[in-house]
């Protein structure tokens, strides 16, 4: 764990001031969870706390106590571009390097003359003035518990800023089956439901909220599912014809790569996603027992993330993108044979 001006952080908090709160590009369950439950709490210590996102995040997290609140840097930029330059800090939560928010808020941020303050359970964080780093845990979700914990703030968490963390705790453990859930997780997951989180209506909103073209996307995505068993590798792609065919919405194809890795004997998963927006192939890779696939990404694919769950990107077509993964995978069958037995 990494703990660095946590007491100059409670000083500065200690008055009123203008803060913004930054989650990363493309955010998911625990990036807009966090963000935004880290908001209520600091709202109500009297601060004037604004969430900015870089750009928009699935449907199925609009339910979330003040979303409507949220501006998105890629839509809302002048909105976004005040509330910056009148905040006094900036909170990154749920990522570990400004490069994860995209190159045009990265520019923004990169410009910014205060200080940062990083809540974020990724390897390798860049260095900020202020950062409460901790891989072991499962999501920021958490860490936002524990933080509002060590400012002895516990009474302060109301039914809205428990939806919000146990939503981001639960969307980054996969309902509580990671490695990574442990004993204390349960514990607080235990006190944000005796707080008010309604834990069947959180699991009903996320994950019972589908629409048609998203199952049938589902469908298309299992089909073109292809496995490697002498390297118990499964991958999965889809391409942006694929997704347009079926109203592809964002967060349509989160979660999908975990039914690669549910096949039995599976040690490593990925997912190629076609992104024309970006012109990438977005990657997300997921991994059982002791194979990193977050130094699988450094190594190849200038990503990174956890052991167990990271992602990258790949400047080419899907085709190469394939050749080149394909061609990655000899090199690890000794890691793979032995991350454990399945």
């Amino acid at each position: 764990m990494i703990l660095k001006g946590f007491e100059a952080l409670k000083t500065f908090l200690a008055q009123s001031r203008n803060i913004v709160i930054v989650g990363h590009r493309n955010p998911d369950g625990d990036a807009v969870g966090s963000t935004l439950a880290l908001k209520l709490y600091l709202d109500k210590k009297g601060h004037k706390a604004t969430v900015v996102m870089p750009n928009e995040y699935p449907d199925f997290l609009h339910w979330l106590p003040s979303s409507d609140t949220v501006y998105r840097f890629d839509w809302q930029n002048s909105q976004s571009q005040k509330a910056i330059n009148a905040s006094e800090i900036i909170f990154l939560l749920d990522f570990n390097a400004l490069h994860r928010v995209g190159s045009d808020m990265q520019n923004t941020l990169e410009q910014y003359p205060k200080d940062f303050a990083m809540i974020d359970h990724h390897q390798q964080p860049d260095d900020v003035k202020y950062m409460y780093s901790d891989v072991t845990i499962c999501s920021t979700c958490q860490m936002v518990y524990q933080f509002i914990e060590m400012n002895g703030d516990v009474d302060l968490i109301d039914s809205d800023i428990a939806t919000c963390l146990y939503t981001g705790i639960m969307t980054d453990t996969g309902s509580f089956r990671f490695r990574s859930t442990t004993s204390k997780t349960h514990r607080i997951i235990a006190n944000l439901i005796d707080k008010g989180a309604e834990n069947d209506k959180i699991h009903n909103n996320v994950y019972d909220a589908n629409s048609y073209g998203r199952l049938l996307l589902l469908g298309q995505a299992l089909s073109n599912l292809q496995i490697f068993p002498e390297f118990k590798t499964a991958f999965i792609t889809l391409t942006e014809a694929e997704k347009n065919k079926f109203d592809f919405q964002k967060g349509d194809t989160d979660g999908v790569v975990n039914y690669a890795l549910s096949l039995k004997g599976i040690i490593f998963a990925a997912i190629f996603i076609e992104d024309k927006e970006q012109n990438i192939i977005k990657i997300s890779f997921r991994s059982k027992g002791k194979f990193s696939v977050n130094q699988f990404a450094r190594n190849h694919f200038n990503g990174g993330g956890h052991d167990n769950a990271a992602g990258g990107k790949f400047d080419g077509t899907m085709e190469a993108m394939i050749t080149d993964f394909k061609n990655h995978l000899p090199n690890y069958k000794d890691e793979l044979n032995n991350s454990y037995e399945v």
